[in-house]
């Protein structure tokens, strides 16, 4: 027989053993919770490099200045977001912005894209936003031997079609076949405020939901987004006379303002970046403005330059924006998605199908429902290279387009 250890020397084995156990199960323990702790985090990344790519792509129209404007709306948007329990910002940099005119290279490469100092095109359609967290420490899980990680989120966009689309209640008159049923980019288009062209002219003010609406509806669209459910083949109806509500609502997107309750108002209802306005006396060559909206109007946020300057007749009751105002609030609000109908078609019936999205520039604000209104044809709102902005949902064939994920 073996003798038998005294049991003095068997208690510290035990302590040991335990204290050991202990140490296991605390840093099993923190490897749970820290890695929980990773995904959350990760989580928010991802979450803050989709708000910035959707919002980089919807700048992606071609221009000179698109990547700019794509790096400037994606940092925005990201360093609103939170990370760690929502306890520090997100930080982004244009080098987390990259551009690409393809979604991959070859085998998913995804060296095709470049930031704009290194090199991006232009004419870029996809945009990747990186975001990430370096030297994310670790807690209870350094115990088994776990150091500080690096945490990222990735997203592409681009932008495609829209199912829906919010536009204004201005239906432009079909004279040919899509994409651009019948007009040419930079041609200006007329018609009476009041109740639009009709069958003679260029459009139409609309109602989305016949027979319901009337003018506090159109002038809460124009103060407003717009409509931002409809689709191809919805059945509209005519309007009918456009008033002063309207009007006050329309001339808002130029940053002209009455005062009296009820009207719209800077805070609530916002200007474009330019109240700069587009006549056969301002612009004799009555097309092709949208160049000199995009720059030096809307760059330099432009006021409304008066009546002497314009022709125009508007009330001294209207208080216009300066150029700080239209920096400020200013939004994209004078390129606006319009719907494209059969304007003959309310011959034999009260209501028509849409037939399809167009886009163009509001040119000038009014003196009275009764004026002339003057708008520039851009182009179909389903070109990739359209300026138009808008929302709605993704998986149409040609509705305008909106920002979606592609990766």
């Amino acid at each position: 027989m073996k003798p038998l250890i005294p049991s003095h020397r068997q208690r510290g084995a035990v302590a040991v053993a335990a204290a050991l156990s202990v140490l296991v199960l605390l840093g099993l323990l923190g490897v749970v919770i820290d890695l929980g702790r990773l995904y959350i985090v990760k989580t928010e990344l991802q979450n803050a490099a989709d708000a910035c790519a959707l919002s980089a792509a919807l700048e992606l129209d071609g221009n000179a200045n698109a990547l700019t404007r794509a790096e400037n709306a994606g940092i925005a948007v990201a360093t609103r977001n939170l990370l760690h329990f929502q306890s520090e910002p997100v930080v982004a940099t244009a080098s987390d912005i990259r551009f690409s005119t393809v979604l991959s290279g070859p085998g998913g490469d995804n060296s095709v894209y470049l930031t704009q100092a290194g090199g991006a095109a232009p004419e870029s359609t996809y945009v990747m936003c990186t975001l990430t967290r370096p030297g994310l420490g670790m807690t209870l899980a350094s115990i088994v031997g776990a150091s500080a990680t690096s945490v990222a989120g990735r997203a592409v966009a681009t932008v495609a079609p829209a199912q829906t689309a919010c536009a204004i209640p201005l239906g432009v008159c079909q004279k040919g076949p899509a994409p651009n049923f019948g007009f040419t980019p930079g041609e200006w288009v007329s018609g009476r405020f009041d109740a639009g062209g009709g069958m003679t002219g260029s459009f139409n003010w609309i109602d989305f939901s016949p027979p319901a609406g009337g003018q506090s509806e159109l002038a809460g669209l124009l103060a407003g987004q717009g409509t931002c459910n409809t689709n191809v083949t919805t059945e509209i109806g005519e309007s009918g006379i456009m008033g002063n509500a309207a009007a006050r609502a329309w001339n808002s997107r130029f940053g002209l303002y009455q005062g009296g309750g009820g009207n719209p108002q800077l805070n609530t209802a916002p200007p474009d970046f330019t109240g700069y306005a587009y006549t056969p006396l301002s612009w004799p060559a009555q097309s092709n403005a949208l160049p000199h909206f995009l720059s030096p109007s809307r760059t330099g946020n432009s006021s409304y330059q008066g009546n002497a300057a314009t022709g125009l007749s508007i009330s001294n009751a209207y208080t216009a924006a300066s150029p700080s105002d239209h920096a400020t609030y200013g939004a994209n609000r004078r390129l606006v998605v319009a719907p494209v109908i059969d304007c003959a078609g309310w011959m034999s019936s009260p209501t028509v199908p849409l037939q399809g999205y167009v886009c163009v520039l509001m040119l000038h604000p009014i003196g009275s429902p009764g004026d002339v209104v003057q708008m520039e044809f851009v182009g179909s709102a389903s070109d990739p290279a359209s300026p138009c902005a808008t929302s709605g949902l993704a998986g149409g064939t040609i509705g305008p387009l909106v920002p979606v994920l592609v990766q």
